[in-house]
């Protein structure tokens, strides 16, 4: 059993579409825990509490999250289905960091970031990450945000459990490729 695929399979169904294993997410993107492991044990014979748990204790991104007594999960940023996690505004750094992929950047330079298919535009903390993030799109291009002056200027920013920063756009003026 490849946890890797399994945390992808994971990905998709709190994040995106719950249906494809007869479960559904409630305002906050919590699951039933015992649906979930029979969902996906049904085309994963094996999968129980114990591997749920490893994926989430060990997976690299640290997607995922319990509730206090183990019977709910969710992922927990990059929801593409209308849920409120419960984020916490916070005060960001002066500056954050988008990683995207060289593709994108004509499309960026008319609009900015928009969160596209998912709630929130995501920005990461340090460089290097944003760089890894726009590897996944081919040819990484990485943007530097001026996410003080952003606040300064009334826009929202969100810091998930994970450590990525989120926000609902982020306009041109704020944008510089580095």
């Amino acid at each position: 059993m490849n946890l890797q695929n399994i945390s992808r399979y994971m990905s998709l169904i709190l994040r995106h579409r719950p249906e494809v294993i007869s479960i559904s997410l409630d305002e906050h993107g919590w699951a039933d825990v015992d649906d979930l492991i029979t969902g996906i044990a049904e085309k994963n014979e094996g999968f129980n509490m114990e591997i749920l748990e490893e994926i989430v204790k060990t997976d690299n991104k640290q997607r995922y999250s319990f509730n206090a007594d183990k019977t709910l999960i969710r992922a927990n940023q990059g929801h593409s289905v209308p849920v409120d996690v419960e984020l916490e505004e916070k005060e960001p750094p002066e500056f954050l960091y988008h990683g995207t992929g060289e593709k994108y950047v004509s499309s960026i330079g008319v609009q900015g970031l928009i969160p596209k298919s998912r709630l929130y535009v995501h920005l990461s903390s340090d460089i290097d990450t944003a760089k890894n993030v726009g590897r996944r799109h081919g040819k990484e291009v990485v943007y530097r945000v001026t996410t003080r002056k952003m606040y300064q200027d009334g826009y929202k920013f969100y810091l998930s459990v994970n450590g990525v920063w989120l926000t609902k756009k982020v306009p041109l003026e704020y944008l510089q490729i580095i």
